[in-house]
């Protein structure tokens, strides 16, 4: 059997399993109508005679404590107005109430509102070499750039061109134009023996410029191939070779102009039966 005592009153109830499960240990005090576990002061006793002797025995102890406590107090001086201890006894067995509901939301604690807000400490003014310091740098960055991309510059607008190129002569250096083959196109190439000199040939072709922008004078790469077509020999012609002068500074190809080639060449050992052009900047 199963035994459980109050936490109030100390009283003392028989229970069972299914009592203490259904309402989750909740029990309420037959006596002092307490709420209490019942799972907090459960004793088991075995259901024999010998259940009943041990817990006759037990509660012979209780009652002689109690007993002991009542003469002690009852000794007292100036305290014979104070209630007796009433024997321990056993009421009915204790009612199951339901346990307390859990609240839906949990209640949070108010903090006061603290106001963090705080202002920002005075600045000391920068001094005059730090802030030059700060403009010289901007400058050389400034300069860095506009060398770096001095092409671009002038290609984009034109009207930059002479002042870059006044400083460039000072700097020993040169404002690139533009140089993107893939704008360039050959036209009416064509590579002929020259009458009477079996040793020579003529190469005649057409350079268009496509890009919006002028461009520097490519170079071109012959190639010579024999009956197998194999290359048989390749040669390099700069614009100075296929022009047929010495170039003047700042000569380029202008936007959308052509420029025709005429050029023989020499081929004592080569029998050449085909031949590649191709346009290149170095």
């Amino acid at each position: 059997m199963l035994i459980t005592t109050c936490t109030h009153c100390a009283a003392r109830f028989r229970v069972s399993p299914q009592q203490l499960n259904a309402k989750q240990g909740q029990v309420r005090c037959g006596r002092c109508h307490n709420v209490f576990s019942g799972f907090e002061a459960l004793e088991r006793f075995p259901d024999d005679d010998t259940g009943a002797r041990l817990l006759a025995a037990k509660e012979a102890e209780e009652q002689a404590a109690a007993a002991a406590v009542l003469s002690a107090i009852e000794a007292l001086p100036d305290e014979d107005d104070l209630p007796e201890i009433e024997s321990l006894e056993h009421p009915p067995v204790a009612a199951l109430v339901e346990p307390p509901a859990a609240p839906s939301t949990p209640l949070r604690p108010r903090t006061p509102a603290v106001d963090f807000s705080l202002e920002p400490p005075p600045r000391a003014p920068l001094s005059r070499a730090w802030s030059f310091g700060v403009a010289l740098l901007v400058l050389v960055l400034a300069t860095e750039a506009v060398f770096a991309l001095r092409g671009p510059l002038a290609q984009r607008y034109p009207a930059l061109r002479p002042p870059l190129e006044a400083v460039c002569s000072y700097a020993q250096c040169t404002v690139p134009w533009a140089r993107d083959e893939r704008l360039l196109k050959l036209e009416e190439s064509e590579l002929l023996e020259v009458p009477g000199k079996p040793s020579e040939i003529a190469l005649g072709a057409r350079i268009r410029n496509l890009a919006s922008v002028a461009q520097e004078y490519p170079h071109l790469e012959l190639t010579l191939t024999d009956l197998t077509g194999q290359p048989a020999s390749r040669r390099v012609l700069r614009p100075t070779d296929y022009l047929g002068r010495p170039m003047a500074a700042g000569e380029v190809l202008a936007a959308g102009v052509e420029v025709a080639i005429q050029l023989r060449l020499e081929t004592p050992r080569i029998k050449a039966t085909g031949y590649e052009l191709l346009l290149f900047y170095p």
